[in-house]
């Protein structure tokens, strides 16, 4: 039989029929949870202007979205070979170490890029053994010394086949997620905006449009959007604080209301910004 096309639905030689949507969904699209994660992130990113900011947002919401160990962010300067490098972690003392290790040696960087650029700009996913038959050095001992054992690399690219941008991002066994590569290719994007705006010298302060008083929210209510903010689900929350989902919804919807905002990532930044929680 020859096969057609109909729409989203294909029919084989042996009579099967299958939905090409559904097929693209399964090995394409992300799940319900991860699109809200991947939605908080985007908006969240929007309130980093500052380093402090970005540290409190990737070690916090989008540890959610991209778990991590250690974050190494490199920034092109003013000539091809040249970045501005640091480091952010919870887990590791003096990540900004990395950063430093990295800036010493020369060419750790850029074979790394090249790596990238082969892969045609895509994601690369390897094990910091495979890295280190690469490239060697004092950077991947330092990487397993802190207990990696992946590193995950993705950037901003350039007219020149360079990076404006990229990001290490070294990571245990415990931080795998399902369509990695995926979900960096839609992250990185915004955490590279993020990253530049903390970098940008001069940039303005951005005070909250109408700061919210501490005494707006119960201590419950910060306590929940605190682990709001760390990237869990209500029912995570609720697990926590020893509390049903739903108590946990209805707490959300208030806190909605009382910093007149529409969704979750929305009350998380203006909860930064009036300092009524913190990274």
């Amino acid at each position: 039989m020859r096969e057609s096309v109909s729409g989203f639905v294909t029919s084989g030689g042996n009579g099967e029929r299958h939905t090409v949507a559904r097929d693209y969904a399964d090995n394409s699209l992300l799940e319900i949870a991860d699109l809200e994660s991947l939605l908080l992130n985007m908006d969240a990113s929007l309130n980093v202007h500052e380093r402090m900011h970005f540290f409190g947002w990737t070690q916090g919401l989008f540890q959610g979205l991209v778990p991590h160990s250690a974050l190494i962010c490199a920034l092109r300067a003013t000539t091809s070979t040249a970045f501005r490098l640091d480091g952010f972690s919870t887990l590791v003392p003096d990540a900004g170490r990395l950063g430093k290790m990295l800036q010493s040696d020369a060419a750790t960087i850029p074979s790394l890029i090249t790596l990238w650029a082969d892969q045609g700009f895509n994601p690369v996913i390897r094990t910091v053994d495979e890295i280190g038959m690469l490239l060697g050095g004092p950077f991947v001992r330092e990487i397993k010394r802190i207990g990696a054992t992946h590193l995950s690399l993705h950037g901003s690219p350039s007219i020149d086949r360079d990076a404006n941008g990229f990001y290490i991002f070294a990571r245990a066994p415990r931080d795998v997620i399902r369509k990695e590569a995926y979900i960096l290719e839609l992250a990185v994007p915004f955490l590279h905006a993020a990253w530049m705006r903390a970098q940008t010298a001069g940039a303005p302060h951005h005070a909250p449009k109408s700061a919210a008083p501490a005494a707006v929210l119960t201590e419950r209510e910060r306590e929940i959007l605190k682990w709001v903010y760390n990237g869990k689900s209500n029912g995570e929350v609720g697990a926590i604080l020893a509390i049903s989902p739903l108590t946990v919804k209805n707490h959300v919807q208030k806190i909605l209301r009382k910093l007149n905002v529409v969704n979750r990532a929305q009350a998380v930044g203006k909860a930064l910004e009036s300092r009524l929680i913190g990274p």
